[in-house]
């Protein structure tokens, strides 16, 4: 018991290692940038940018290798690669032991109750810290006379159109794509309910997808565990390398905003909500949820911190692998009240920016555009920055300096996303908590161990 400890506390350990380096090595490489840039030799950083910053994908010919792109890419792609698979293989293999209806329906409404409660406290809670900085004069910034990057748009929908996605017309292209996952959920309880409902004619069919589950989960340890470190550190790094200061400059009460709010949210809701749910103590669950919190600030994607959630929730906070396997990989998809807090915070920054006087109606209003509109986005980086345009389009801010906005906050999306990605993925984990507990199927004596 005390090596798997060990163990676990080095991998806690190395990643903390690969942030705090990450930031540090950043750091360092925009003073060299800066200062290169005002001696008049640009062109020696374009050197260290084509070698190690490059995204290879975005040139013509070969013009850099970009060696911590490529490690960064390589680790996230592997990643990527597993979703479909494991939430498949996890879910379909969990419903097959829910074999009671009742059971499931219970569970499955629980699950959803949980994740509607917290999406509307981080939305009323951002929203009034949002409002409350744009009424000190935070967000009176001026804004770049031209755009920081160019400018990703998503057309605004119908939020329904979620519920037609969540049954696919075609198997095959659900399990194509990353940004399919709730119909990959559907498809998962689906194949799960009818192994359940054949008995011992669908063994052979469980037997594979159980060995398949378990080739996933030993591919995701290596991943995670040895490559995992390194490949943190090369993101972290490019990501402030990159960018530098002239983007993050006029962001920077947005940012700075952004991450306090996330982190003070995370720090609270879910804590108090596990106390008041099940009267367990909730330093215990901040405490080892802190490095779920940690890979997903350093991946940036909610699906990519899948494995360690699991992980996590069934070996140390006690959680049923049952209920673990319906509630994760549905919250992935559904749960993304850290987005919704981002969105209160960005729309209040480019309106009051752009000279549009935000009121509480207004926010009201995005809180639920943003809520309808979270429910859908696809678990992978920037998808949720990339939906407050949705948000927009319905509160009528399409202006120019608008749109300035907005492509200030798309470009400097990374360091606050990193503190916004931790509310999704620890909600989940509180999620699974209070939902086994409920179900009385938590280990209480693994949770406070």
């Amino acid at each position: 018991m005390s090596e798997k400890t060990t163990k676990k506390d080095s991998i806690v350990r190395k990643m903390i290692l690969a942030v705090v380096f990450g930031f540090i090595a950043g750091g360092l490489c925009i003073f060299i940038r800066d200062s290169l840039k005002a001696n008049g030799s640009a062109a020696v950083w374009d050197v260290i940018n084509a070698i190690f910053f490059q995204d290879i994908t975005a040139t013509k010919g070969f013009q850099g290798t970009g060696l911590f792109y490529v490690i960064g890419q390589l680790f996230m792609h592997g990643l990527q690669m597993a979703i479909v698979p494991l939430v498949l293989t996890s879910l379909s293999l969990a419903l097959c032991s829910l074999a009671d209806p009742k059971k499931l329906g219970r569970i499955a409404g629980r699950t959803f109750a949980t994740y509607i409660c917290f999406y509307l406290v981080a939305a009323a809670l951002a929203g009034a810290a949002a409002y409350a900085v744009k009424s000190f004069g935070g967000f009176n910034v001026n804004l770049p006379s031209q755009q920081a990057t160019e400018t990703v748009t998503m057309e605004g929908y119908n939020p329904l159109v979620t519920i037609l996605e969540a049954v696919p017309s075609n198997i095959f292209t659900a399990f194509s794509s990353n940004n399919a996952v709730l119909a990959v959920v559907t498809i998962s309880v689906i194949l799960g309910l009818c192994m359940t409902k054949m008995g011992k004619k669908a063994e052979p069919l469980k037997n594979v997808i159980e060995n398949l589950n378990d080739i996933i989960q030993m591919f995701l340890n290596f991943l995670i565990n040895k490559i995992g470190p390194v490949a943190i550190f090369c993101m972290i790094t490019r990501a402030l390398a990159v960018y530098g200061t002239e983007y993050i400059k006029p962001t920077l009460v947005w940012m700075v905003t952004t991450i306090v709010v996330s982190l003070v949210l995370v720090s609270t809701i879910y804590p108090v909500g596990i106390f008041l749910t099940t009267r367990l103590n909730p330093f215990i669950f901040m405490k080892k949820a802190f490095k779920i919190g940690l890979f997903a600030a350093a991946t940036n994607s909610s699906a990519a911190t899948l494995p360690l959630n699991t992980k996590t929730c069934i070996n140390e906070l006690g959680c049923s692998e049952d209920i673990s396997s319906f509630v994760l990989p549905t919250g992935m998809t559904i749960n993304m009240n850290g987005t919704t807090a981002m969105h209160m915070i960005a729309v209040t920054f480019i309106a009051t920016a752009a000279g549009i006087n935000i009121t509480p109606a207004m926010l009201v209003v995005a809180a639920f555009l943003s809520i309808c509109t979270a429910m859908g986005t696809p678990a992978i980086p920037v998808a949720g920055t990339t939906m407050v345009y949705v948000v927009m389009s319905g509160l009528g801010l399409n202006s120019e300096l608008c749109m300035i906005g907005y492509s200030l906050v798309l470009a400097m999306n990374y360091l606050p996303g990193m503190a916004v990605i931790t509310l999704n993925v620890i909600g989940d984990a509180a999620t699974d908590v209070i939902v086994s507990c409920k179900e009385k199927e938590l280990n209480k004596d693994i949770y406070n161990s």
